[in-house]
């Protein structure tokens, strides 16, 4: 099936009606495209793992309509949970949430607690809205990518993955462009699983007191494996002075022509024999909008390694550091 056009009112429709008959769709949301299944059915969600390579008891995260879906997940959204849900949704946040009992346990990767997010995405609103008058409570959606490796921001990444069959919303490039940061509600204090584009300081800000780090005891939630967000090269992470002399070093003598080394730097980088170079913003949303487009810009040309410069230690950059620390070999 083609790239279908997510402003266009028949491609919803259509979209919504093979999210209700149990069948995969793909849509954008304002971080990376998902791959989506009704999450109250296990049989839909478990065609999600199949598809994407993924282990059945990694959870996944449910999109919801509005906050009264989010509640019908819930056996309780908790004060935390509700803060955070006013001051942010919609928006790229994800709660987890104490699960109720007998709804969506494969999109919970079995766990008692689920993931919950309303996203701000206009075509993701429209398909949630539509599925749901058609019956469907939610829809549970990971990134729209083979397990572990790079985050689709683009429809065309997504049908580069998986190929005609699957039907893709297209919604253009997605604005924040890495995934959503997941705040675990089921403690007290809430902790912070994995960081995104807000702010731990406004997540803090909006519940009057500081978040806590993840512990052992912390529910499974995605993106928090050892390695994740991979590109087909292996990334290297290094300081500035650690990155100047590796391109020194590959100056003199000249690198074999064969072998092209991508780099992403905020330094000034002169191109030359062997390099491939894209210049890193300044600014962390800048930065977090076009990451796993650059990413996958290096795969596409065949590049041996990516060297990519440490983000700086600014709060603001926690979740583009994530996602590079977890991508590095």
């Amino acid at each position: 099936m083609p790239i279908l056009a997510g402003d266009d009112p028949a491609a919803l429709q259509l979209a919504a009606q093979r999210l209700a008959a149990g069948e995969l769709v793909a849509f954008p949301t304002e971080t990376v495209y998902g791959l989506g299944a009704r999450a109250d059915d296990d049989a839909s969600v478990g065609r999600i793992f199949a598809a994407k390579g993924r282990p059945s008891e990694h959870p996944l995260i449910v999109h919801v309509a509005d906050a009264q879906a989010a509640a019908a997940f819930s056996r309780g959204l908790g004060p935390a949970a509700l803060r955070l849900i006013a001051r942010f949704w919609p928006g790229p946040l994800t709660v987890i949430v104490p699960r109720r009992p007998g709804l969506a346990a494969a999109a919970a990767g079995g766990q008692d607690s689920i993931g919950l997010r309303l996203p701000a995405h206009p075509v993701a609103r429209a398909l949630l809205r539509e599925a749901a008058r058609l019956g469907v409570a939610g829809v549970a959606a990971p990134s729209a990518n083979p397990f572990g490796r790079i985050s689709p921001t683009a429809a065309a990444h997504v049908a580069q993955a998986f190929g005609p069959a699957l039907m893709v919303l297209d919604g253009g490039d997605c604005e924040v462009g890495i995934e959503s940061a997941i705040v675990d509600c089921t403690c007290e204090p809430p902790a912070l699983l994995r960081p995104g584009q807000l702010p731990r300081q406004a997540l803090e800000a909006a519940l009057g007191r500081a978040l806590a780090r993840p512990g052992a005891a912390s529910p499974r939630a995605p993106g928090r494996l050892a390695s994740h967000y991979a590109p087909s090269a292996p990334l290297h992470l290094l300081d500035a002075a650690a990155l100047r002399h590796r391109l020194q070093s590959r100056r003199n003598p000249a690198p074999e022509a064969a072998e092209v080394v991508g780099v992403y730097s905020r330094l000034a980088v002169a191109g030359g024999p062997g390099l491939s170079v894209r210049s890193m913003p300044a600014e962390a949303a800048a930065a977090a909008h076009e990451l796993f487009s650059v990413l996958r810009e290096f795969d596409a040309t065949g590049v041996a390694a990516i060297w990519v410069e440490r983000p700086p230690p600014d709060p603001s950059w926690d979740g583009v550091r994530d996602r590079l620390q977890r991508a590095a070999r």
